[in-house]
């Protein structure tokens, strides 16, 4: 860790390092950023090579932006750098596009919302909101009544064209136009209502000929605001809005905020609990998989198969509903603990999905698994290489069926996860098929690990006492989650009230999106859903 802090000191003499601090952050100089960054990424000794997020606030004074590594060579070392811009008026900062891809639309989501010019960035536009919207609604200052948008149905003009931020000879700021697509591309548009984009979203591609050139994925149609919203909504009700972010993720979601705010209280909850939430979050997993599986061999023309898949997690949906009460949307989870006790038949009926679901898995393996024709086109397309999931950011099974180790859930064991043995799958060639058999092996782990619990789970209290009104100290807090799609991390800014000054979530499904770039370009057009469909993304979690 010193070893790190001369290595930062000497590239930006005016890092100060924050105290008391959950990992090692460190603030520096916009003009110092940049190269600081360039070191972190390409010095072989410290190969921060993992973008994890970029959290942008407002400061009051000043607008200021977290980047939050990691580097997976080294123990996978984590690392805030913090900087801010010199002013509100014209905030900009040098892009580190051109390190990680990852950064390319992190940025334009700062950009959108708090207003951050990023020079350098090839593709400054708005992500989320639409090309007209006025002001920037994470400023504290922002005056929603500025807005155009109203419930009437004026049309807005595509918007083919972006800025483009660059310095002179001089160092001055430079603005250019630049163009998505050439005159002469082939433009088709998938979505926004295509059945096959798994949720509302238009990607446009051009073509050449059948040949997939480039991928523009246009966000936005599901935004609800959820980050603005929780700035004025107490913890305990911020819950329900994580479920309503990757719902089928929901229960792991919520899991993980509680565990955030218990974090920053020094809440230790019942082993009751932790026992039991780890079983949800498994039983979740599960449940996730199974309709990607059943979503994707639908997909591909598979109907019986996406019968099979959804009749076998409506089991699961069954045990919810009994224990919580809720199907997709548990509301289980609560701050200290559990909303209430398990259910009497939960054990028994937890007991005799598992070897039902196992046999299951052996069924879905001889019915489309097995299938000459569809195994031999998964196998054929949607490669992706470690460097560039890395890149990307395409962390859980997308990631690791690309070879790298990314599982939460053995990098910073939560929960019951250090109580249980199971095995991170991953495979080595990173394409379609890979993507599938990662997603089916891990259901098998899933259930071993609920195998390890079920018969475990201790007598007690089901939840810890708190306060009736609850306020977290002043601080930064974070807390990772390896939910259905890979990292979800949730960050808390607090300055001591009851509700949150600034919440971010890292969106998994996010990154998933960015990576059809580099995993369709080259492809037939053909294979565009099929390889969308093997990265198995949920629209919401990315509006948010």
């Amino acid at each position: 860790m010193e070893n790190l802090k001369e290595k930062i000191q000497a590239i930006a003499p005016s890092a100060v390092f924050e105290e008391n601090t959950q990992v090692l952050t460190v603030d520096v100089d916009k003009n110092e950023l940049h190269q600081l960054a360039e070191n972190l990424k390409n010095d072989e000794s410290l190969a921060f090579d993992y973008l994890q997020d970029i959290i942008g606030l407002d400061l009051g004074d000043a607008l200021g932006v977290n980047y939050r590594l990691f580097s997976t060579k080294n123990n996978n070392q984590a690392l805030v750098v913090k900087t801010k811009t010199d002013d509100r008026e014209n905030p900009t900062l040098h892009s580190v596009s051109n390190l990680w891809q990852s950064a390319n639309l992190y940025e334009r989501e700062v950009y959108d919302f708090l207003g951050i010019k990023f020079i350098g960035h090839p593709d400054l536009r708005r992500l989320f909101l639409r090309p007209d919207w006025k002001g920037f609604p994470l400023r504290k200052d922002y005056d929603i009544e500025s807005n155009p948008v109203t419930l009437k149905n004026e049309s807005v003009e595509e918007f083919e064209g972006s800025e483009k931020l660059e310095l002179d000879s001089n160092g001055h700021i430079k603005e250019s136009n630049f163009q998505l697509f050439d005159d002469k591309d082939y433009v088709v548009s998938f979505g926004p209502q295509h059945p096959s984009t798994h949720g509302v979203l238009q990607l446009r591609v051009s073509l050449n000929g059948e040949t997939v050139k480039h991928i523009d994925p246009n966000f936005g149609y599901i935004h609800r605001g959820i980050e603005k919203m929780c700035e004025s909504y107490t913890y305990p009700k911020i819950l329900h809005l994580c479920e309503r972010l990757d719902y089928l993720s929901a229960a792991i979601n919520r899991h993980g905020f509680c565990l955030c705010v218990e974090k920053a209280l020094e809440l230790e909850v019942p082993e009751r609990a932790v026992y039991v939430r780890t079983i949800f979050d498994e039983l979740t997993r599960i449940a996730s998989h199974l309709l990607g599986w059943a979503s994707m061999a639908n997909d591909m023309g598979a109907i019986t198969a996406f019968i099979y898949g959804m009749r076998d997690r409506e089991k699961i949906m069954d045990i919810f509903e009994e224990t919580a009460g809720g199907r997709l949307f548990t509301n289980y989870s609560v701050i200290g603990g559990l909303m209430q006790d398990i259910h009497p038949n939960f054990q028994k009926r937890v007991k005799e999905f598992i070897p039902y679901m196992r046999k299951m898995l052996k069924e879905y393996h001889t019915l489309f698994t097995n299938n000459p024709i569809a195994k031999q086109r998964m196998l054929s397309a949607g490669w992706l290489k470690i460097d560039d999931a890395i890149s990307y950011g395409v962390t859980g099974p997308s990631g690791r069926a690309s070879n790298w180790h990314n599982d939460i859930r053995k990098i910073e064991p939560y929960a019951a996860y250090n109580k249980v043995n199971f095995n991170e799958i991953t495979r080595e060639n990173g394409g379609s098929f890979d993507r599938y058999m990662v997603r089916l092996d891990e259901i098998l782990e899933s259930l071993s690990i609920i195998e390890q619990l079920i018969d475990n789970i201790p007598d007690g209290d089901y939840k810890a006492k708190t306060k009736p009104i609850i306020k977290l100290p002043e601080g930064e807090f974070y807390q990772r989650v390896e939910n259905a799609r890979g990292d979800f991390n949730i960050y808390i800014n607090s300055k001591g009230d009851k509700t949150p000054y600034r919440v971010k979530f890292r969106s998994p499904s996010e990154t998933l999106v960015s990576a059809l770039e580099p995993t369709v370009k080259g492809e037939k057009i053909a294979d565009l859903i099929m390889i969308g469909g093997s990265l198995d993304y949920v629209i919401p979690c990315i509006d948010r």
